[in-house]
């Protein structure tokens, strides 16, 4: 999912499906739906997003995250050169103390 955030028309276009709708409905006044071919939603567009929703922060709650995607980010922040050996045992400081 991707939330897309248009200033010059203020709208805010939430992306279910990385495809293109080939159908658009106005559920309610601002509201608009994309669907795919299959009668799918792909996403929603909001007219006056910034009246209607606080846009200072986005919260999520309860998503869960893939293995893959977890273990990524996992090995993007372990050390890759020899700058940080690999410690087998407890680490001990430089200077001998505890």
């Amino acid at each position: 999912m991707k939330l897309h955030y248009y200033p010059e028309t203020d709208s805010l276009y939430i992306e279910l499906k990385d495809i293109s709708g080939v159908e658009t409905r106005e559920v309610a006044p601002g509201l608009n739906v994309d669907f795919d071919e299959k009668g799918e939603v792909v996403g929603f567009d909001i007219d006056y997003a910034s009246h209607k929703l606080d846009l200072s922060k986005v919260e999520t709650i309860g998503l869960p995250l893939r293995k893959r995607g977890l273990t990524a980010l996992l090995k993007s922040m372990t050390p890759v050169d020899d700058k940080f050996p690999k410690i087998d045992g407890p680490a001990s400081r430089p200077d001998g103390l505890p």
